[in-house]
């Protein structure tokens, strides 16, 4: 059971019918590729994806039901909240292609598998090829997939259309998000907005912010509970990728599941980098302007970036930027006036996600 799980009352249960619902649903979906004489990897890979991780999404769809007063746990909302991994899972496999990330939870990232898969008799270069477009369909097919789920979770109709403008959303905001990330890329500068922009288009609406609005619209909620966990919401998620930046460079491969070096590699536009280039020396600009984004980064040059982005203070300041979000965040809760337990889990996966080690 992961740490975000462990805290909150009844999450095992939840997370055991999510599962099992995404199972189910994979079933399904392998045995009419067999009949059809189909790829079976294809449902094999998102089995092994979307039935792992923290389910942090979920959790919080079925947080912003109770936020919202919503009672029990009722079965069209566990399988609305297994959409949101679904839709995780497209998200994951086509991050890593972009980012070109080798692993995925200490395993090999989609495309690379799939590389691996279909790379006899093939070149290196043509197997990549084939396991990056093979992943790309992948990921499209848990995308639509996602959606398939959401719209045969049962809800009625009132919920329905209220939910599906907030997916609409979400999908939008996290493709721009993507974007900007992508065309920010190998080019980092001093500019903290924008990374913080990206922050929030990436990660913070579709991780905390429209999963609880999409739990809380499935309980009729009015507008001024959709403010509220927006206020509460927006600060923690972005508090997530901040830390997730973090983790990406100074974390420990073997906790976090991913290569340390990625990030620094790949030149990401964070605000860790925004921060370090806004105080660095003159020497410490110019390894910062050579070294991040260079793709034969090597552990020693990388080492070397960790140790200017701590000696500069950016390391130290993002953490400060963190217990901001955080205490930010807390004190919207305190003025919200959503049930206790309601409030009680926020607080509980506030600090489960912010402290996280993966």
């Amino acid at each position: 059971m992961t740490a975000v799980a462990a805290d909150l009352p009844d999450a095992a249960a939840l997370l055991t019918r999510v599962t099992a619902v995404l199972e189910g649903f994979l079933d399904d979906k392998a045995g009419g590729a067999g009949t059809l004489r189909m790829p079976l990897e294809v449902t094999q890979c998102l089995r092994d994806l979307a039935v792992g991780g923290k389910r942090l999404r979920p959790l919080l769809c079925v947080t912003g039901w109770q936020a919202a007063s919503g009672r029990g746990t009722p079965g069209a909302l566990v399988r609305v909240a297994a959409s949101l991994e679904m839709f995780h899972a497209f998200c994951l496999i086509h991050d890593d292609i972009m980012d070109d990330s080798g692993s995925r939870r200490g395993a090999p990232a989609i495309h690379r598998r799939l590389a691996l898969h279909h790379g006899q008799g093939r070149s290196t270069s043509a197997a990549e090829r084939v396991g990056t477009s093979c992943a790309i369909l992948v990921g499209d097919l848990a995308l639509a997939w996602s959606g398939e789920l959401l719209h045969a979770a049962g809800l009625d109709p009132a919920q329905l259309g209220a939910v599906l403008p907030l997916v609409d959303d979400m999908r939008s905001e996290v493709m721009y998000g993507q974007y900007l990330d992508v065309t920010a890329a190998g080019r980092p500068t001093t500019d903290v907005d924008r990374a913080l922009r990206i922050a929030r288009y990436k990660t913070a609406k579709y991780t905390v912010e429209r999963p609880l609005h999409i739990g809380a619209a499935i309980a009729g909620a009015p507008l001024p509970v959709y403010e509220a966990l927006s206020a509460y919401a927006l600060p923690v998620g972005e508090a997530f990728q901040l830390r997730d930046d973090l983790l990406g460079v100074f974390g420990t491969p073997q906790v976090t599941g991913k290569p340390a070096t990625d990030d620094l590699r790949e030149g990401k536009h964070t605000v860790l980098a925004a921060l370090a280039l806004q105080r660095a020396d003159r020497n410490q600009r110019r390894a910062l302007q050579s070294l991040l984004g260079s793709p034969s980064l090597d552990e020693a040059e990388a080492a070397y970036l960790r140790e200017i982005l701590t000696a500069t203070g950016a390391r130290s300041e993002v953490e400060n930027m963190i217990h901001s979000l955080r205490t930010q965040a807390l004190r919207a809760l305190d003025i919200a006036s959503f049930p206790p337990f309601a409030i009680a889990h926020l607080r509980q996966l506030t600090d489960s996600a912010l402290a996280r080690t993966s």
